[in-house]
Protein backbone atom coordinates (compact mmCIF):
# COMPACT_ATOMS: atom_id res chain seq x y z
CA UNK A 1 0.00 0.00 0.00
CA UNK A 2 1.56 3.40 -1.37
CA UNK A 3 0.11 6.68 -0.87
CA UNK A 4 2.73 8.94 -3.48
CA UNK A 5 6.09 7.56 -1.72
CA UNK A 6 5.34 6.67 1.11
CA UNK A 7 5.28 3.23 1.90
CA UNK A 8 2.63 1.33 4.64
CA UNK A 9 3.65 -2.42 5.31
CA UNK A 10 0.23 -2.60 7.47
CA UNK A 11 -3.08 -0.96 6.41
CA UNK A 12 -5.27 -0.47 9.36
CA UNK A 13 -5.24 3.74 9.57
CA UNK A 14 -6.71 5.74 12.49
CA UNK A 15 -9.80 8.60 10.57
CA UNK A 16 -9.89 11.78 11.31
CA UNK A 17 -12.16 12.59 14.39
CA UNK A 18 -12.99 15.82 15.24
CA UNK A 19 -12.68 16.64 18.83
CA UNK A 20 -11.74 12.58 19.47
CA UNK A 21 -8.57 12.52 17.10
CA UNK A 22 -6.30 15.00 18.57
CA UNK A 23 -2.75 14.65 19.37
CA UNK A 24 -2.92 12.61 22.14
CA UNK A 25 -5.18 10.14 20.88
CA UNK A 26 -3.29 10.14 17.61
CA UNK A 27 0.10 8.77 19.28
CA UNK A 28 -1.95 7.05 21.33
CA UNK A 29 -2.99 4.72 18.19
CA UNK A 30 0.10 5.02 16.25
CA UNK A 31 1.63 3.03 19.67
CA UNK A 32 -0.69 0.29 18.94
CA UNK A 33 -0.31 -0.36 15.73
CA UNK A 34 -1.82 2.31 13.54
CA UNK A 35 0.08 2.93 10.41
CA UNK A 36 -1.35 6.15 9.57
CA UNK A 37 -3.36 8.90 11.35
CA UNK A 38 -4.99 12.13 9.89
CA UNK A 39 -5.31 15.36 12.26
CA UNK A 40 -8.66 16.53 13.27
CA UNK A 41 -9.90 19.48 10.18
CA UNK A 42 -9.35 22.57 9.52
CA UNK A 43 -11.07 25.42 8.33
CA UNK A 44 -8.71 26.22 5.13
CA UNK A 45 -10.08 30.09 5.98
CA UNK A 46 -9.38 29.88 9.85
CA UNK A 47 -6.04 28.35 8.56
CA UNK A 48 -5.14 31.16 6.16
CA UNK A 49 -6.49 34.24 8.55
CA UNK A 50 -4.25 33.18 11.13
CA UNK A 51 -6.53 31.34 13.74
CA UNK A 52 -4.58 30.33 16.86
CA UNK A 53 -6.62 27.35 17.29
CA UNK A 54 -6.31 25.78 13.99
CA UNK A 55 -2.28 25.87 14.61
CA UNK A 56 -2.91 23.74 17.74
CA UNK A 57 -5.17 21.28 15.58
CA UNK A 58 -2.07 21.02 13.06
CA UNK A 59 0.13 20.31 15.31
CA UNK A 60 2.17 16.58 15.00
CA UNK A 61 4.22 15.21 17.19
CA UNK A 62 5.49 11.75 17.50
CA UNK A 63 2.44 10.32 15.02
CA UNK A 64 3.76 9.54 11.97
CA UNK A 65 3.02 9.21 9.49
CA UNK A 66 0.48 11.95 9.74
CA UNK A 67 -2.00 13.83 7.24
CA UNK A 68 -2.99 17.30 7.83
CA UNK A 69 -6.67 17.46 7.11
CA UNK A 70 -8.49 21.02 5.62
CA UNK A 71 -11.91 21.68 4.66
CA UNK A 72 -13.48 24.59 2.97
CA UNK A 73 -14.96 25.21 -0.22
CA UNK A 74 -12.75 28.10 -2.28
CA UNK A 75 -10.05 26.70 -4.58
CA UNK A 76 -7.34 29.29 -3.65
CA UNK A 77 -7.83 29.69 0.11
CA UNK A 78 -7.71 25.79 0.19
CA UNK A 79 -4.54 25.84 -2.13
CA UNK A 80 -3.29 28.60 0.50
CA UNK A 81 -3.99 26.67 3.52
CA UNK A 82 -2.52 23.37 2.18
CA UNK A 83 0.75 25.62 1.82
CA UNK A 84 0.19 26.79 5.45
CA UNK A 85 -0.18 23.35 6.86
CA UNK A 86 3.45 22.48 5.28
CA UNK A 87 4.36 24.62 8.52
CA UNK A 88 3.18 21.31 10.56
CA UNK A 89 5.29 19.26 8.63
CA UNK A 90 2.68 16.52 7.42
CA UNK A 91 3.19 13.60 5.22
CA UNK A 92 0.48 13.84 3.39
CA UNK A 93 -2.55 16.92 2.92
CA UNK A 94 -5.90 15.05 3.26
CA UNK A 95 -9.07 17.16 1.52
CA UNK A 96 -12.58 16.89 3.77
CA UNK A 97 -15.29 16.30 0.97
CA UNK A 98 -17.28 13.54 3.43
CA UNK A 99 -17.70 15.35 6.91
CA UNK A 100 -21.63 15.15 7.34
CA UNK A 101 -22.01 17.67 10.33
CA UNK A 102 -24.19 20.60 9.47
CA UNK A 103 -21.96 23.47 10.77
CA UNK A 104 -19.65 22.21 8.18
CA UNK A 105 -21.64 20.47 5.63
CA UNK A 106 -24.36 23.32 5.73
CA UNK A 107 -21.22 25.94 4.87
CA UNK A 108 -20.40 24.56 1.68
CA UNK A 109 -17.67 22.13 2.78
CA UNK A 110 -17.62 18.66 4.08
CA UNK A 111 -19.85 16.50 2.37
CA UNK A 112 -21.80 19.27 0.86
CA UNK A 113 -18.77 18.97 -2.14
CA UNK A 114 -21.05 15.74 -2.89
CA UNK A 115 -23.43 17.54 -4.75
CA UNK A 116 -20.57 19.84 -6.57
CA UNK A 117 -18.15 17.57 -8.22
CA UNK A 118 -16.83 19.83 -10.45
CA UNK A 119 -15.74 22.48 -7.60
CA UNK A 120 -14.61 19.48 -5.86
CA UNK A 121 -12.23 18.77 -8.99
CA UNK A 122 -11.04 22.33 -8.61
CA UNK A 123 -10.51 22.61 -5.19
CA UNK A 124 -8.36 18.81 -5.16
CA UNK A 125 -6.49 20.47 -8.27
CA UNK A 126 -5.54 23.52 -7.02
CA UNK A 127 -4.14 21.92 -3.46
CA UNK A 128 -2.24 19.62 -5.87
CA UNK A 129 -0.36 21.50 -7.63
CA UNK A 130 0.52 23.81 -4.32
CA UNK A 131 2.45 21.30 -2.30
CA UNK A 132 4.60 18.72 -3.46
CA UNK A 133 3.49 16.07 -0.71
CA UNK A 134 0.30 13.42 -1.52
CA UNK A 135 -2.78 14.75 -2.05
CA UNK A 136 -5.70 12.45 -0.61
CA UNK A 137 -9.38 13.28 -0.35
CA UNK A 138 -11.62 11.72 1.90
CA UNK A 139 -15.30 11.53 0.85
CA UNK A 140 -18.85 9.58 1.45
CA UNK A 141 -21.11 7.12 -0.51
CA UNK A 142 -23.21 10.75 -2.20
CA UNK A 143 -25.36 13.78 -0.59
CA UNK A 144 -28.04 10.99 -0.52
CA UNK A 145 -29.49 7.92 -1.71
CA UNK A 146 -30.90 9.47 -4.67
CA UNK A 147 -27.73 11.42 -5.57
CA UNK A 148 -25.16 8.41 -5.26
CA UNK A 149 -21.88 9.93 -6.65
CA UNK A 150 -19.13 8.22 -5.09
CA UNK A 151 -17.39 6.82 -8.10
CA UNK A 152 -17.32 10.48 -10.25
CA UNK A 153 -15.90 11.93 -7.36
CA UNK A 154 -13.18 9.63 -6.81
CA UNK A 155 -12.57 9.75 -10.91
CA UNK A 156 -12.06 13.28 -10.49
CA UNK A 157 -10.37 13.46 -7.73
CA UNK A 158 -7.83 11.00 -9.32
CA UNK A 159 -8.22 13.42 -12.75
CA UNK A 160 -6.84 16.64 -10.35
CA UNK A 161 -3.93 14.81 -9.33
CA UNK A 162 -5.44 12.43 -5.87
CA UNK A 163 -2.52 10.05 -4.63
CA UNK A 164 -5.44 8.44 -2.85
CA UNK A 165 -9.00 8.97 -1.79
CA UNK A 166 -10.80 7.23 1.33
CA UNK A 167 -14.81 6.38 0.94
CA UNK A 168 -17.07 6.16 4.21
CA UNK A 169 -20.03 3.88 2.88
CA UNK A 170 -22.75 5.62 4.12
CA UNK A 171 -24.60 9.22 2.32
CA UNK A 172 -24.35 12.22 4.25
CA UNK A 173 -28.05 11.98 5.19
CA UNK A 174 -27.44 8.68 7.05
CA UNK A 175 -24.56 10.40 9.01
CA UNK A 176 -23.58 7.49 11.21
CA UNK A 177 -26.80 5.35 10.86
CA UNK A 178 -27.25 1.99 8.76
CA UNK A 179 -24.86 -0.47 7.29
CA UNK A 180 -21.52 0.15 5.30
CA UNK A 181 -22.48 -0.16 1.60
CA UNK A 182 -19.39 -2.38 0.78
CA UNK A 183 -20.74 -1.82 -3.04
CA UNK A 184 -20.25 1.64 -3.43
CA UNK A 185 -16.45 1.08 -1.95
CA UNK A 186 -15.57 -1.71 -4.10
CA UNK A 187 -17.40 0.32 -6.92
CA UNK A 188 -14.61 2.87 -6.49
CA UNK A 189 -11.76 1.05 -6.42
CA UNK A 190 -12.85 -1.00 -9.70
CA UNK A 191 -13.19 2.83 -11.33
CA UNK A 192 -9.65 4.21 -10.21
CA UNK A 193 -6.43 2.92 -10.20
CA UNK A 194 -4.90 5.33 -6.84
CA UNK A 195 -5.06 3.60 -3.49
CA UNK A 196 -8.93 3.55 -2.18
CA UNK A 197 -9.39 3.57 1.95
CA UNK A 198 -12.57 1.85 3.00
CA UNK A 199 -13.96 3.38 6.10
CA UNK A 200 -17.16 2.38 7.61
CA UNK A 201 -17.89 -0.29 10.39
CA UNK A 202 -14.84 -1.66 10.88
CA UNK A 203 -14.31 -2.39 14.65
CA UNK A 204 -12.55 -5.50 14.96
CA UNK A 205 -10.38 -8.39 13.00
CA UNK A 206 -13.39 -9.81 11.73
CA UNK A 207 -15.08 -6.76 10.21
CA UNK A 208 -11.73 -5.33 8.74
CA UNK A 209 -11.27 -8.60 6.96
CA UNK A 210 -15.21 -8.05 5.85
CA UNK A 211 -14.79 -4.78 4.31
CA UNK A 212 -10.98 -5.98 2.73
CA UNK A 213 -13.09 -9.55 1.25
CA UNK A 214 -16.19 -7.29 -0.19
CA UNK A 215 -14.02 -4.12 -1.04
CA UNK A 216 -11.17 -5.18 -2.32
CA UNK A 217 -9.64 -2.00 -0.86
CA UNK A 218 -6.00 -1.44 -0.53
CA UNK A 219 -6.60 -0.53 3.24
CA UNK A 220 -8.88 0.49 6.15
CA UNK A 221 -9.42 3.71 8.16
CA UNK A 222 -11.05 3.08 11.62
CA UNK A 223 -12.47 5.93 13.53
CA UNK A 224 -15.76 4.98 15.96
CA UNK A 225 -14.26 1.47 16.13
CA UNK A 226 -11.33 2.49 17.71
CA UNK A 227 -12.52 5.13 20.80
CA UNK A 228 -11.86 3.63 24.07
CA UNK A 229 -10.34 1.09 22.07
CA UNK A 230 -6.62 2.42 21.05
CA UNK A 231 -5.17 -1.28 20.50
CA UNK A 232 -8.02 -2.60 17.85
CA UNK A 233 -4.96 -1.78 15.71
CA UNK A 234 -2.31 -4.47 16.82
CA UNK A 235 -5.40 -7.07 16.83
CA UNK A 236 -6.17 -6.17 12.87
CA UNK A 237 -2.41 -6.31 12.10
CA UNK A 238 -2.08 -9.95 13.67
CA UNK A 239 -5.23 -10.98 11.96
CA UNK A 240 -4.58 -9.75 8.89
CA UNK A 241 -0.73 -10.80 8.79
CA UNK A 242 -0.66 -13.82 10.84
CA UNK A 243 -3.81 -15.09 10.94
CA UNK A 244 -3.74 -14.51 14.72
CA UNK A 245 -6.16 -13.24 17.20
CA UNK A 246 -4.47 -11.33 19.96
CA UNK A 247 -6.59 -11.49 23.32
CA UNK A 248 -9.01 -8.70 24.72
CA UNK A 249 -7.68 -6.14 26.82
CA UNK A 250 -8.29 -6.95 30.46
CA UNK A 251 -9.83 -4.35 32.90
CA UNK A 252 -6.89 -3.82 34.29
CA UNK A 253 -5.55 -2.97 30.89
CA UNK A 254 -8.00 -0.73 29.53
CA UNK A 255 -7.39 1.45 33.12
CA UNK A 256 -4.21 2.02 32.42
CA UNK A 257 -4.56 2.57 29.05
CA UNK A 258 -7.30 5.23 29.99
CA UNK A 259 -5.08 7.06 32.28
CA UNK A 260 -2.13 6.99 29.60
CA UNK A 261 -4.64 8.41 27.37
CA UNK A 262 -5.82 11.15 29.76
CA UNK A 263 -2.35 11.91 31.05
CA UNK A 264 -1.29 12.52 27.42
CA UNK A 265 -4.36 15.23 27.19
CA UNK A 266 -3.40 17.36 30.04
CA UNK A 267 0.34 16.93 28.48
CA UNK A 268 -1.21 18.97 25.77
CA UNK A 269 -4.20 21.02 26.32
CA UNK A 270 -4.10 21.08 30.59
CA UNK A 271 -6.03 19.37 33.27
CA UNK A 272 -9.12 21.82 32.76
CA UNK A 273 -9.78 20.99 29.52
CA UNK A 274 -8.41 17.06 29.61
CA UNK A 275 -11.07 16.64 32.59
CA UNK A 276 -13.20 17.80 30.37
CA UNK A 277 -12.77 15.51 27.81
CA UNK A 278 -11.86 12.48 29.64
CA UNK A 279 -15.29 12.33 30.67
CA UNK A 280 -16.10 11.71 27.16
CA UNK A 281 -13.13 9.12 26.97
CA UNK A 282 -14.12 7.56 29.41
CA UNK A 283 -17.45 6.12 28.99
CA UNK A 284 -15.52 4.57 25.90
CA UNK A 285 -13.01 3.01 28.26
CA UNK A 286 -15.71 1.83 30.60
CA UNK A 287 -18.10 0.43 28.04
CA UNK A 288 -19.20 -3.09 28.59
CA UNK A 289 -17.91 -3.21 32.55
CA UNK A 290 -19.95 -3.92 35.82
CA UNK A 291 -21.88 -0.82 37.11
CA UNK A 292 -21.02 1.05 33.70
CA UNK A 293 -23.35 3.65 33.94
CA UNK A 294 -22.99 4.32 37.87
CA UNK A 295 -18.95 4.79 36.91
CA UNK A 296 -19.38 7.51 33.83
CA UNK A 297 -21.49 9.42 35.92
CA UNK A 298 -19.40 9.68 38.69
CA UNK A 299 -16.46 10.50 36.21
CA UNK A 300 -18.79 13.42 34.84
CA UNK A 301 -18.00 15.01 38.32
CA UNK A 302 -14.38 14.75 38.22
CA UNK A 303 -12.14 18.02 37.89
CA UNK A 304 -8.97 16.24 38.88
CA UNK A 305 -6.63 13.71 37.64
CA UNK A 306 -6.05 12.10 40.86
CA UNK A 307 -9.80 11.32 40.84
CA UNK A 308 -9.92 9.51 37.87
CA UNK A 309 -6.46 7.38 38.57
CA UNK A 310 -7.92 6.39 42.43
CA UNK A 311 -11.08 5.04 40.40
CA UNK A 312 -9.49 3.50 37.99
CA UNK A 313 -7.46 1.65 40.40
CA UNK A 314 -10.73 0.85 42.21
CA UNK A 315 -11.93 -1.16 38.99
CA UNK A 316 -9.05 -2.63 38.42
CA UNK A 317 -8.81 -4.49 41.77
CA UNK A 318 -12.55 -5.03 41.83
CA UNK A 319 -13.07 -5.85 37.95
CA UNK A 320 -9.23 -7.29 37.04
Amino acid sequence: MNIGKLKFEHIAFLAPMAGIADRAFRELCVQYGAAYCVTEMVSSKGLTMGDRKSGELLTIGSEHPCAAQIFGDDPEIMAQAAVKCLEYRPEVIDINMGCPAPKVAMNGGGASLMKHPELAYEITKAVAEAVEIPVTVKIRKGWDDENVNAVQMAELAEKAGAAAVAVHGRTRMQMYSGTVDYGIIKAVKNAVSIPVIGNGDVTDEQSAAIMLEKTGCDALMIGRGALGNPWVFAQINAYLDECRVLPAPTVTQKMAVMLRHIEKIIEYKGEYIAMREARHHAGYYTKGMRGGAALRKEICTFEHFEQLEELAFKIAKEQG
